[in-house]
């Protein structure tokens, strides 16, 4: 296996969660356990999974060790972008976060504000997962000797299993620095 199948099977999972939310943010209404229970776990997966799992795989391992590499110049352009990209997506889930946490029954902004955040996620993510998926996972991985991309494999495993432990430390932390 290629380290692009990992990468590529966490893409489906995280185009799964959005057309999840399309279909759920219709329904999205005045209930605010419900609206609560929605925003936290989709600004949860975007946070644990896509952004610290998915993109922390790419950005630590894959991205760091393409950057040693003599890529040319358009592969690195969209190394850069995705980066960047990363960063956008971040931004949009904080602010989906904060929405959240202003929402209240009968405050039709922020619930708006939700439907707008949801629908940019899910307008941004299939264009950025298409880019990784067709126009740099497969030309960059052939600037990876077999022995690189193995041992590349071996580090996203290790990354993965270190996920659980990371988040619920870093809850600990939260909860025993008040």
């Amino acid at each position: 296996m290629k380290p692009i199948g990992p990468l590529m099977r966490e893409h489906r999972l995280i185009e799964r969660m959005i057309a999840q939310l399309n279909v759920n943010v219709l329904r999205l209404g005045e209930d605010e356990k419900n609206v609560s229970i929605f925003v936290n776990s989709a600004v949860d997966f975007f946070r644990t999974y896509a952004d610290r799992t998915h993109h922390g795989k790419e950005e630590d391992i894959l991205f760091k060790r393409l950057a040693e590499k003599k890529m040319p110049p358009e592969l690195i352009k969209i190394m850069e972008a995705l980066v960047q990209e990363h960063a956008q997506a971040r931004k949009m889930v904080g602010q989906l976060f904060d929405a959240g946490l202003a929402y209240r029954p009968g405050n039709v902004d922020a619930i708006k504000a939700i439907k707008v955040l949801i629908q940019k996620l899910s307008a941004f993510y299939p264009v950025h997962i298409e880019k990784e998926d067709k126009r740099f996972f497969y030309p960059a991985q052939e600037y990876l000797t077999k022995d690189e991309q193995d041992a590349m494999l071996g580090e996203f495993w290790e990354f993965d299993r270190n996920m659980i432990h990371e988040k619920y430390r870093k809850a600990v932390e939260v909860l025993e620095n008040g």
